[in-house]
């Protein structure tokens, strides 16, 4: 608007409404030339000028190639109505441009009103090609003048005073083409008394070499006393834009080769990132089912193998996976400060690649990895529980087997039918002792039955065949009991026929079963394998064994009091000869059987005092190896808890410059390196701890895992501190910022950094920028934070912090700027050429700029045109636009 209000003097003296001279010369034949020049752009031409424009259908068409803007749709009938209506849309585009227009009107341009047509065409030509005409503070008429007598002024007999006669040898036409192409003259060869030759060297060369077609007739000018300024004008102004441009032309193309390096440089980065990232998700999304898997094993060993194949992933291929991502962080951190630096829009990576992405893949991966840990450690529990349950199912099952065996062929004979008196009292007898023994193996079935259970809800793999065993116990049970029952009834239906039993045999029957049964739970017992974790477990079971033990002396006084009994009845009988063969009628046991295993429970007595002797000396090294691993975890997680705190003082204290802070991090963190013996040797003493089955740890409060993930995020965080200071020494240097001035912007922010945490909140933030001298009402504060803090956090980092304090002196491009340098390139045009852009440009940055441009489709598209307004706006993201 400036520009046009500067330059309204310029038009205006030729819009009043004064008679035009054209009777003088016509100058028409120009005018026309100089439209054509225009109208080739678009694909037509006008051979009349007063008929052409009638219509005002090229008249809009013009107008539309040389202001490079759309125009209100034409009407397209053949009426007056519609001409007038085409014309009047043109003269209004004209005058909203600052043009007045004066005694100019559509009727008089659709009724071929040649001056009308003349004086607008003129008063185009003053708005379009020399309005805009620049130098050293002068402009249109005045500045092409200047331009004019500039280049001309170091040639012999060129003295250009204005735009008529100092035109007429022809000279300053010659001289102008070579000041700025000087191989298509030979400027020294021209001579000032022959005019016309050098008139026609001019508009030959400029037709054939500058794309300036002939406006301008040699023998008119020659001729012609005085020649006409208008015409003079228009050509000359075509020489103005043709080498103007050359200028322009190199300074788009330096600025544009700066724009495509950068962008090519950060374009190959934001290739790393992706490629990294997808190869690390990639990875995780291999590993997270395989840490998902929870089918079990059925073997204690093939348990023992996924441990052992979870100890190598987290030695061997977790540890390279950590360090990509802390890089991959790194990389990103280090790509959004150079874009930030030269003003491009911040790098949003493909869909799910984000770094908020890939840290929760990287959350999901460890939240599996524990489960997975934990699951491991449960199955192998589980298992060496149900091992024990079927041993003891096993063991159990087969004691009372081994007591069943025979017995149902025993309850279904039929003895008792012919027996004596004596022998059906005897029958009797045995029987009751026989229903005791029943009701004492009765907690035995019920335990089978109860780890029979058990197995099947701990989910054991052979539970089918317990199942079945157990079953068929349990059936074979029943079926003795309905036997049992069977066989009392018989026998107490003829008990009525039986006299006295020997009162010895049925005590000794009765005091030799429960001591028979006491005995065989004693082996049972001494026999049954334990599980134990602790010293207190393998104590309590010590202190159990020696209580047992101590009833010992107890349990041999009933021994010899029950074989006092059978002596005493050997004794009757070989006194009163009693036909017994020699057999206890009412009980199967004997003094042989009740002696063997009593050897058998006094052999069992110092077989289990050497179990648990093996065992007490195998809980005192696990407690070992848990004082042990205590020992160091106690040392070792504290000091981790202790760098990350001196990490964050440091990061938030000034102490020397950056290059400074960087050495003194990076020696930090070879120091941190240089501690990773010891989480080594702790990772060797945990192995230990894992292979000897010990699942807790009442020493210490630490964890493997809580050392390996305190030691991780110690490396990440220094790491990421490190890539904080050099993005630091980054702005510095790309924005010019002194040590001084960035030690300033520190002080500033440690200041109102009151809770130390390396961020402000919005509060702290407003009160520094007020201590800085910053005046601002709440909309303006709002705009400040939306550049700190994008993603409304509400925290502002230093960084973010230094990127604002430093944003106002910062020299960058803008899309406008590349915009307008590619359509100097062009050639004014809305489109662009693969051959110009090789002309104008290094051939690495012309192709890339002809591989990405799609093809351009407005109304004035050839073939083979492209859009570099698409392409430029793309480069910086429509924001700047």
């Amino acid at each position: 608007t400036r520009n046009f209000q500067r330059s309204r003097t310029g038009l205006d003296m030729f819009s009043t409404g004064r008679t035009w001279p054209y009777a003088e010369c016509d100058f028409s034949h120009t005018f026309t030339a100089w439209c054509n020049s225009h109208l080739r752009k678009a694909g037509t031409q006008i051979e009349n000028i007063e008929e052409d424009f009638r219509d005002g259908l090229k008249l809009m068409l013009l107008l539309e190639v040389i202001s490079g803007e759309r125009l209100a749709k034409p009407e397209r009938g053949k009426m007056r109505v519609h001409k007038i209506s085409n014309v009047n849309k043109a003269l209004n585009f004209i005058a909203s441009k600052g043009v007045k227009l004066v005694s100019i009107g559509a009727e008089e341009i659709v009724d071929g009103n040649a001056k009308m047509t003349l004086g607008m065409i003129w008063t185009i030509i003053l708005r379009f090609a020399i309005q805009d005409i620049s130098v050293e503070e002068t402009s249109a008429k005045e500045g092409l003048l200047l331009w004019c007598q500039r280049k001309t002024a170091p040639y012999k007999n060129v003295n250009i005073q204005n735009f008529h006669i100092s035109w007429k040898d022809g000279l300053g036409f010659c001289a102008l083409i070579h000041r700025h192409r000087p191989e298509l003259i030979d400027y020294g060869k021209l001579r000032k008394d022959d005019p016309m030759t050098n008139l026609n060297t001019a508009f030959d060369v400029a037709e054939k070499y500058l794309d300036i077609p002939k406006m301008l007739d040699a023998e008119d000018i020659v001729s012609t006393l005085r020649p006409d300024e208008k015409a003079i004008m228009t050509y000359v102004s075509c020489y103005y834009h043709a080498f103007s441009g050359k200028q322009k032309a190199e300074t788009a193309a330096n600025r544009i080769c700066k724009v495509l390096a950068v962008n090519q440089e950060n374009e190959q980065l934001m290739e790393d990132y992706e490629k990294l990232a997808s190869d690390l998700l990639e990875w995780i999304r291999r590993t997270i089912p395989w840490l998902e898997n929870r089918v079990p094993e059925n073997t204690m060993q093939a348990m023992q193998q996924k441990l052992e194949d979870f100890r190598d992933y987290r030695r061997l291929h977790k540890p390279p996976k950590v360090q990509e991502k802390c890089q991959l962080e790194i990389n990103f951190n280090t790509l959004q400060t150079k874009l930030r630096l030269s003003n491009r829009p911040a790098f949003m990576p493909s869909e799910g690649k984000m770094v908020s992405d890939i840290s929760n893949a990287w959350g999901s991966l460890e939240g599996a990895e524990k489960g997975y840990e934990e699951w491991l450690l449960n199955e192998i529990r589980r298992l060496e529980r149900l091992d024990h349950l079927a041993e003891k199912f096993r063991q159990k099952a087969a004691i009372h087997e081994a007591w069943t065996d025979g017995k149902e062929e025993m309850l279904q004979q039929k003895d008792y039918e012919t027996a004596s008196l004596s022998d059906i009292k005897a029958l009797l007898k045995k029987h009751e002792a026989f229903e005791s023994d029943l009701a004492a193996h009765q907690d035995r079935v019920e335990q089978i039955a109860a780890i029979a259970q058990e197995l099947n809800e701990l989910e054991y793999y052979d539970s089918p065949s317990v199942n079945a065993r157990c079953q068929q116990i349990c059936d074979q049970w029943d079926s003795l009991g309905v036997l049992t029952q069977k066989r009392s009834e018989a026998l107490q239906r003829t008990e009525k026929l039986l006299e006295t039993i020997d009162q010895l045999y049925l005590e000794f029957a009765k005091r030799a079963a429960p001591f028979n049964n006491w005995m065989e739970g004693a082996m049972e017992d001494l026999q049954d394998t334990f599980i134990v974790h602790t010293i207190e477990e393998i104590q309590g079971l010590s202190t159990a064994h020696e209580q047992f033990k101590a009833t010992l002396p107890e349990a041999d006084k009933e021994r010899q009091a029950i074989l006092g009994i059978h002596n005493e009845i050997a004794k009757i009988v070989q006194t009163y000869h009693v036909n017994m063969a020699g057999t206890n009628p009412y009980t199967t046991i004997n003094p042989q059987e009740i002696n063997a295993k009593w050897d058998k429970v006094r052999q069992l007595v110092p077989q289990r005092d050497q179990a648990l002797i093996e065992e007490h000396a195998r809980q005192q090294n696990n407690e070992r190896l848990r004082r042990q691993f205590a020992n160091q975890a106690n040392v070792i997680g504290p000091w981790i808890q202790t760098k990350m705190e001196e990490i964050g003082r440091i990061s938030i204290e000034m102490h020397g410059t950056l290059e400074d802070q960087l050495t003194h991090l990076r020696q930090y963190e070879k120091s941190i390196v240089n501690y990773k013996p010891k989480i080594d040797q702790l990772e060797g003493d945990h192995q230990l701890i894992q292979e000897a089955l010990i699942f807790d740890n009442k020493h210490t409060n630490y964890t493997m895992e809580h050392i390996r993930v305190g030691w991780e995020q110690l490396l990440t965080t220094i790491a990421r501190t490190i890539n904080e200071i050099e993005n630091q020494v980054l702005t510095r240097d790309a924005k010019g910022i002194s040590q001084e001035q960035m030690n300033e912007f520190r002080a500033s922010f440690n200041h109102f950094d009151r809770k130390r945490t390396g961020m402000m909140d919005a509060e702290d933030f407003r009160a520094c920028l007020i201590s800085m001298g910053y005046n601002m009402g709440e909309a303006e504060f709002a705009r400040i934070m939306s550049i700190v803090d994008p993603n409304r956090l509400g925290v502002i980092t230093f960084q973010a912090f230094i990127d604002f304090m430093s944003r106002e002196t910062a020299d960058t491009d803008t899309a406008d700027q590349v915009m307008a340098s590619f359509k100097v390139l062009a050639g004014d045009k809305n489109y662009i050429l693969a051959d110009e852009l090789r002309r104008e440009l290094p051939p690495d940055q012309a192709e890339y700029c002809i591989a990405r441009m799609t093809p351009y489709t407005g109304p004035d598209a050839i073939p083979g045109a492209l859009d570099y307004m698409s392409f430029s706006t793309a480069l910086y993201g429509e924001s700047d636009l």
